[in-house]
């Protein structure tokens, strides 16, 4: 229901309905009854429009307390109507701030005076007044007027805790904004998390945990909360974690890419020239794995691609891209056995990265850090071995580290053709997810490129690449045993680049 529905509503109900500028115009061409604010108040806009509803005659009907005969009896003296119901759409700040390319001008005029004022009166208020601050709230507020004449209590509470809880998020966004220039150090002497419930899921990681979906209406970046679903069945917890995964894998990249993700690891991963040929070098980095996998991509999804994702013995859980072309929607939601079961989430551009910070919530507080975003070039890298590194390596050895610090730590990677073959994640120890990944990479481990997050501590590792017929290796370095480790790459004639930066990810 929009406003204008519900103006219409009210006027049905016998409701006499005031109004400002822009707003009043809209509802009269849409043939509403509004009584003009600035002839009610005997004071006009001005200032641009900066004062409106500030006046005593409008939070007075607004404030006063209907069981109060003191009150009721100012309101006859100064000839004020009391307001029973008050509907305000705040100045858009958060948008504009999003919005690539707003001055600073351009935001601080969409802050709201007057619309905060008159929300927090009426929830005062709440004993005798209406607040409706959202349009999800419209078509209960009629349904009430229409059945009983009027609101209840229990319902006027409520919307006067979602009043305050809409500006309290509206203040803190402005706060954060203005903040922005003026902090001292690189972190903020107080950091508020303000969110806005969007869904409640089904459950969280498991069914016996209840789940919902915030989202934060300063991201300004192209995300999954702010995605629009084409298709699919309802997103669990578990898809969301992999969608923004498999998304912030593909969207690190300029070339087309695919990443396949699996338990909020990837399973593959892949670069190419055309999307449908990354697709498919990445599908085939760990079938067993990507069976009921969830797909990342940074182009437009097309007919191609989608033919291929089609292909029978696939079991794909949900895709995320930038679009999708209409042949490929019919294709994926009609061809496949999972047909429009496949969730499909169109999250616009991805010419901006994600999130400056990182924020993890522990017990008692929450870590915050700058998001693993720092990029490296192979030119500031340095081959630490006498064996050099081939011309032709260093396109898998960029990838491969690239890749690395989206896999959990301990993290191993071995990549070739611009493609993930095997992954060793989240191990107590890194020789054991070398050995991993060099297990699921199997036969194609051999001239293959590996790439580690952190340094090697011995030279066990080394050696099991070498058997495995690894070519190169990429690593931070640093390790007090660094010499040893490179001993053992010159022995096996295998080139190794120190980066000088390590990617935990935990």
């Amino acid at each position: 229901m929009g406003l204008t529905d519900l103006a219409a509503g009210l006027q049905a109900a016998g409701v006499t309905i005031y109004s400002t500028g822009g707003t009043r115009t809209h509802l009269q061409q849409s043939g509403i009854e509004v009584e003009d604010v600035a002839e009610y108040t005997g004071f006009p806009e001005m200032l641009d429009g900066r004062v409106k509803t500030l006046h005593p005659r409008i939070f007075a009907g607004i404030l006063a307390r209907r069981d109060r005969d003191d009150h009721l009896a100012k309101l006859d003296e100064h000839d004020i109507e009391p307001f029973d119901i008050v509907v305000v759409n705040l100045y858009p700040f958060a948008a504009t701030a999003a919005r690539l390319g707003s001055t600073r001008e351009e935001c601080v005029e969409q802050i709201d005076i007057g619309g905060p004022s008159l929300v927090r009166a009426a929830a005062k208020n709440q004993n005798d007044v209406v607040i409706a601050t959202s349009p999800e709230q419209y078509s209960e507020i009629i349904e009430q007027l229409d059945t009983l004449g009027g609101t209840t209590l229990e319902l006027r509470r409520r919307l006067a805790a979602e009043a305050f809880e809409h500006t309290a998020t509206y203040d803190r966004s402005i706060a954060d904004y203005l903040s922005g220039d003026h902090v001292s150090g690189e972190f903020p002497g107080t950091m508020n998390v303000s969110l806005r419930r969007k869904a409640q899921l089904r459950y969280g990681e498991n069914p016996h945990q209840r789940a919902a979906l915030y989202s934060d209406p300063s991201e300004r970046s192209a995300n999954l909360v702010s995605a629009r679903q084409i298709s699919g069945k309802e997103l669990s917890y578990n898809n969301l974690l992999d969608l923004d995964a498999a998304l912030e894998i593909v969207r690190s990249f300029a070339e087309p890419a695919a990443s396949v993700m699996k338990h909020n690891n990837p399973c593959g991963a892949a670069t190419d020239l055309t999307l449908v040929d990354a697709v498919e070098k990445a599908m085939a980095g760990d079938p067993l794995s990507a069976f009921g996998s969830v797909i990342g991509l940074n182009r437009t999804v097309d007919i191609k691609t989608a033919e291929l994702l089609c292909e029978p013995g696939l079991f794909i859980e949900a895709i995320v891209a930038p679009d999708f072309e209409a042949g490929a929607v019919g294709l994926l939601t009609t061809r496949p056995k999972w047909k429009d079961n496949v969730r499909l989430m169109q999250v616009g551009r991805l010419d901006t990265l994600g999130p400056k910070f990182s924020r993890r919530f522990i017990s008692g507080g929450m870590l915050v850090q700058d998001a693993d975003r720092m990029t490296s070039s192979p030119l500031q890298w340095k081959t630490v071995t006498e064996t050099e590194v081939d011309d032709d390596l260093w396109d898998d050895i960029s990838f491969g580290w690239e890749m690395v610090r989206h896999v959990k730590s301990n993290a191993i990677v071995l990549a070739k053709e611009t493609a993930l073959i095997g992954v060793g994640a989240g191990q107590m120890s890194r020789v054991d997810s070398v050995e991993i990944s060099i297990d699921k990479a199997g036969d194609r481990a051999d001239g293959a490129i590996l790439a580690s997050d952190a340094f090697f501590p011995f030279p066990d590792s080394i050696e099991l690449a070498a058997k495995a017929g690894i070519i190169a290796i990429v690593q931070p370095g640093g390790s007090r045993r660094d010499d040893e480790v490179i001993a053992a790459c010159d022995e096996f004639e295998i080139p190794m680049v120190f980066t000088g930066r390590r990617h935990f990810k935990h």
